[in-house]
């Protein structure tokens, strides 16, 4: 079982009596760096073809080194799943200390840094849309998991990001 190809939201979403918007969509904040710009676009790009998006989930990339979480805590990305299905998620994901990756790490796994924000944030989007109920340590893991599963999935397309 892929938690990104189930589809167990057809039991939830009634698209007959309900127009949804589907799809991936980016935006980001105007100083995010033109490099980081270009490599989360090319992976959207390849998500939006390998992978069907049953409700819009538009990806926010901001500029600040962290951003603030629901609950307070300051994180490098977050995912917000509201109660409603009819209504739409988002992911936002801090993109501002790509230069300290970049000094730290190097271009490829800088970018590869933030790729795998957005695929751990996307995995709970699948979770979410799928109804899957794990205990917080459980979501983190199959995150943590899927992230690496479609980096590697993606790195076999290209020959770095």
């Amino acid at each position: 079982m892929h938690i990104w190809t189930i589809e167990k939201w057809i039991d939830y979403l009634d698209y007959d009596a309900q127009q949804y918007r589907t799809g991936l969509r980016l935006k980001s904040d105007k100083n995010v760096d033109p490099e980081v710009k270009r490599a989360c676009k090319e992976f959207c790009k390849w998500l939006r073809i390998e992978y069907f998006f049953p409700v819009h989930i538009p990806i926010y990339l901001k500029s600040k080194k962290q951003i603030k979480a629901m609950d307070g805590e300051f994180v490098s990305a977050t995912f917000f799943g509201p109660y409603d299905l009819k209504s739409e998620p988002y992911i936002r994901v801090s993109t501002g200390d790509y230069e300290e990756l970049l000094d730290q790490r190097g271009r490829d796994n800088a970018l590869v840094a933030i790729l795998h924000s957005i695929a751990h944030e996307l995995t709970h989007y699948f979770q979410w849309i799928n109804g899957i109920e794990l205990t917080p340590v459980g979501e983190e893991r199959q995150a943590t998991m899927y992230a690496r599963y479609i980096l590697d999935e993606y790195a076999e397309t290209r020959g770095c990001p």
